[in-house]
C-alpha cells in the first residue's frame, strides 16, 4: 500500500492549551521513534480523518513537518467519548528496512454452512493477532475463511490463517479464532464469545512503546 501524504507543524502549546489548537481546527499530536527525537506536532483535523479512515493503524503515511520528513504509523488515537472526535494522536515513525510488530484485525470471511443451516452460530473469539512485516506489508486486515465450517466444533486456529507474503504471524498458532458453537439465543451467543475473547486477551502477551504527552 503507497504512503499517504500528511503535513504537519511542530507546536510549542501543550497541556490545557491544545484546547485552542482544537478550535482552531488542529489535532495534537505526538511523534515518537526509536532512531528520532519524540516532538509535538499539530495536523489539520479534518484532513488526519481521513487519513487515519484509510490507513487505519498499519496503513504506511508520509509525514511531513518542517524540513523534515518521516514514515508513520498512527497508534494512541484518543476520541471524545462525547462528541466522538478524535481529540489526539500518537505516531510511531517506523524505518522501511526495519520489520516491526503490529496488531493487526481478523475478520471472518464468507458464509459458514453450518450456520447457514442453523446447525450452529460462529463464534469470533480472537479479534486481532499479533504480526511481524516490513511498515510496508502490514495488511490491513487478515480474512478468515469459514466456508469449510459444517457442524458445531468446527474451528479455525490461528495457523489455519493465510497471510501476506512478508507478513510472519506471531500470535499462539494453536489459539482459536472462530469456532461453530451450539445454536443458542443470540443474547447467550454474544455473551459466550465474548467470554472466550477475554480469556484469550488474559493469555496473551503484549508489548507497547511509551507515547509523548499532549
Amino acid at each position: 500500500m503507497k504512503a499517504i501524504k500528511l503535513i504537519a507543524q511542530e507546536r510549542l502549546v501543550r497541556g490545557k492549551k491544545v484546547r485552542e489548537l482544537r478550535r482552531a481546527g488542529k489535532l495534537p499530536v505526538g511523534l515518537y521513534g526509536r532512531k528520532i527525537e519524540s516532538v509535538s506536532l499539530a495536523v489539520p483535523g479534518r484532513e488526519f480523518s481521513q487519513v487515519y479512515a484509510t490507513a487505519g493503524e498499519t496503513g504506511l503515511v508520509e509525514l511531513k513537518y518542517g524540513d523534515k520528513t518521516e514514515h508513520v504509523l498512527i497508534k494512541e488515537v484518543q476520541i471524545d467519548p462525547i462528541s466522538r472526535q478524535i481529540v489526539h494522536a500518537e505516531l510511531q515513525a517506523v524505518s522501511l528496512t526495519e520489520k516491526i510488530k503490529a496488531s493487526v484485525a481478523v475478520e471472518p470471511v464468507g458464509e459458514s454452512p453450518a450456520v447457514r443451516d442453523k446447525i450452529g452460530v460462529l463464534l469470533q473469539t480472537l479479534n486481532e493477532v499479533e504480526v511481524e512485516a516490513l511498515p510496508q506489508d502490514l495488511p490491513e486486515k487478515i480474512g478468515v475463511r469459514v466456508e469449510a465450517l459444517v457442524a458445531v466444533d468446527d474451528q479455525v486456529q490461528v495457523k489455519d490463517l493465510k497471510v501476506p507474503a512478508g507478513v510472519e504471524v506471531l500470535t499462539d498458532g494453536e489459539e482459536i479464532v472462530v469456532k461453530i458453537g451450539e445454536a443458542v439465543a443470540e443474547e447467550t451467543a454474544k455473551e459466550i464469545a465474548a467470554e472466550e475473547a477475554k480469556a484469550a486477551e488474559h493469555q496473551a502477551e503484549g508489548v507497547g512503546a511509551t507515547p509523548t504527552q499532549a
